[in-house]
């Protein structure tokens, strides 16, 4: 059976979309800690829980993701996650904290680890010639779900309570996901799609060539990787934080008000989610490296700007740019991965980078908070945060040097080949 690529992308988009509802935990708060008296944060640890799993599973599971494929891969995060959200209910008519915390906190976690990372390097595989595009498609699902589950989720509460909302819910996670899971499938090896076999025929080089072909174990081993995992681990620092605190921070520095404030935290998701896919776009033309330094350069000016800016409007507009790199770093990394280790075992490669995530969503919070307790203020935070982007700059700027330069030696040693052959 021939598969549509697109309709592939959209199954990518269906999985991600459905774990990425989990984001939404804070609509549950407070009508879980006013009708079942539990403190906010003993519901707050199953979220901590969760987004620590997600990270961590993504790195423990890569390689039987890689072995299993993405179908049944997508399928058994379909169960996991599920029956997570499903359990939550369960947890919630039992009065349960314990039972809450590994349901929502475990189960969802393993599902959304295993799930976030499944159908990527698949997707990747599908679009050699769009490849920031493709992993921007996906991850903007992800960055979204939690825009349509708030709403949905509030009204559900309201009119049918907190355990049967889990309960709707669970089952319309699973059956999307499932829904995905059974249309994905790799494509043959070799797969170009019809724009690149017409240009092929007129003889043009197509093809990008990787800077290497590497399994995780190698990749693990190379300056490479470790650049680009302390550079999404600093970026996804910064915007967590951001994320974390951008309420309270706006209306102590630039006096928005409280409803203000609760509108500029719904529009930041707007762009987490169009920056996943607009900054992934991006990266098609300009390149991966290029954008991450964009990213740093970007990020450092707004750091050292923020401190000093009374403007509302400007204010907030510097919180939406970090923001949008937040989202772009997310849809960038796999596609980066597969330039510089190749697609033979991106799941895994990317499993491993996706650590920064668990750790970036506890470091980012507490960072800010003992910053906060500390000095009273939230301006240090954005010196000690200008600092950490300082470092992430230079790194981004020497990992683009090195790719350029290989990019360079590698043409040299085609045309030499070439060369020698005739």
């Amino acid at each position: 059976m021939n598969k549509n690529r697109w309709l592939i992308a959209l199954s990518a988009i269906a999985i991600h979309l459905s774990i990425g509802g989990a984001y939404a935990y804070s609509v549950y708060k407070l009508p879980i800690v006013t009708e079942m008296g539990w403190s906010e944060t003993k519901v707050t640890i199953a979220f901590t829980i969760m987004m620590g799993l997600a990270g961590f599973s993504a790195a423990l599971f890569g390689s039987l993701v890689e072995k299993m494929g993405p179908r049944k891969s997508a399928m058994v995060a379909a169960v996991l996650f599920g029956a997570g959200q499903a359990g939550a209910g369960v947890a919630i008519s039992m009065d349960s904290v314990v039972m809450y915390w590994l349901t929502y906190g475990v189960l969802s976690g393993l599902g959304m680890g295993i799930g976030y990372i499944a159908p990527v390097s698949t997707l990747v595989k599908w679009f050699p010639d769009r490849r920031g595009l493709a992993t921007g498609m996906a991850v903007l699902g992800f960055g979204s779900g939690a825009l349509i589950t708030a709403p949905v989720a509030a009204n559900l509460m309201e009119a049918v309570g907190i355990s049967t909302t889990y309960f709707i819910l669970g089952a319309s996670y699973f059956t999307l996901m499932i829904l995905g899971a059974s249309y994905i499938a790799p494509p043959k090896p070799g797969y170009m799609p019809a724009n690149m076999k017409a240009a092929a025929n007129n003889g043009k080089d197509v093809v990008k060539k990787d800077l290497a072909v590497m399994s995780a174990r190698e990749a693990v081993k190379t300056k490479h990787f470790w650049m680009l995992w302390s550079m999404h681990l600093v970026n996804v620092t910064a915007g967590i934080m951001m994320i974390s605190v951008a309420s309270p921070m706006a209306q102590e520095i630039v006096g928005l008000s409280v409803a203000g404030a609760a509108a500029m935290v719904g529009i930041m998701g707007l762009f987490n989610g169009g920056g996943r896919l607009i900054w992934a776009a991006v990266s098609d033309y300009i390149g991966r490296s290029n954008v991450f330094v964009i990213f740093f350069t970007a990020q450092l000016i707004t750091f050292i700007v923020l401190p000093h800016t009374t403007n509302v409007i400007i204010f907030q507009a510097l919180i939406f740019l970090v923001v949008s790199c937040y989202g772009g770093g997310f849809s960038n990394l796999p596609a980066f991965a597969s330039d510089l280790f190749g697609t033979k075992q991106l799941g895994v490669i990317h499993g491993y980078l996706l650590t920064t995530w668990s750790l970036g969503g506890v470091f980012g919070p507490l960072l800010v908070s003992a910053i906060k307790n500390a000095y009273g203020s939230y301006i240090p935070v954005f010196y000690v945060f200008a600092g950490l982007i300082a470092a992430s700059l230079i790194i981004s700027l020497t990992l683009r040097a090195d790719v350029r330069k290989q990019t360079a030696l590698k043409a040299a040693q085609n045309v030499g080949d070439v060369s020698a052959t005739q």
